[in-house]
């Protein structure tokens, strides 16, 4: 389990697109923008599933997932490598469907839920 930062919510926050990575039940890779990252809590991402066909097979297949965040005007960025669980009802699927609804977006066929087991700079600076 990886805790996240103060200095990760942030940048999660200011960067905002993200390539979320996945692999099939045969290690097959599928890499995927998302626009939709947010922060749970200290230990879990979350974002909508609205046109990830691909990543939604694979992540049905094989829960791990890594999540890459990087910032070209600072060379900056983290990855953040977890397990997903896809949720297509409840409290914070309809939360989060409110959020990309609001955005002018499709309901999410799914919102994914990462609990992070591990965090590592990506960037060249540090």
């Amino acid at each position: 389990m990886a805790m996240l930062t103060n200095e990760h919510k942030e940048f999660i926050k200011n960067v905002g697109l993200c390539i979320i990575a996945s692999a099939d039940k045969n290690g097959v890779p599928n890499a995927s923008y998302k626009g939709t990252l947010s922060v749970l809590d200290d230990e879990h991402l979350v974002f909508a599933d609205i046109f990830s066909a691909k990543t939604r097979k694979n992540l049905l297949e094989n829960n791990k997932v890594c999540v890459l965040m990087g910032d070209l005007k600072t060379m900056e960025g983290y990855q953040f490598v977890g397990e997903a669980e896809l949720l297509n009802s409840g409290e914070l699927y309809d939360a989060v469907s409110a959020k990309v609804i609001e955005k002018k977006f499709p309901k999410p066929v799914y919102v994914v839920k990462i609990k992070i087991n591990e965090i590592f700079y990506a960037g060249v600076k540090k």
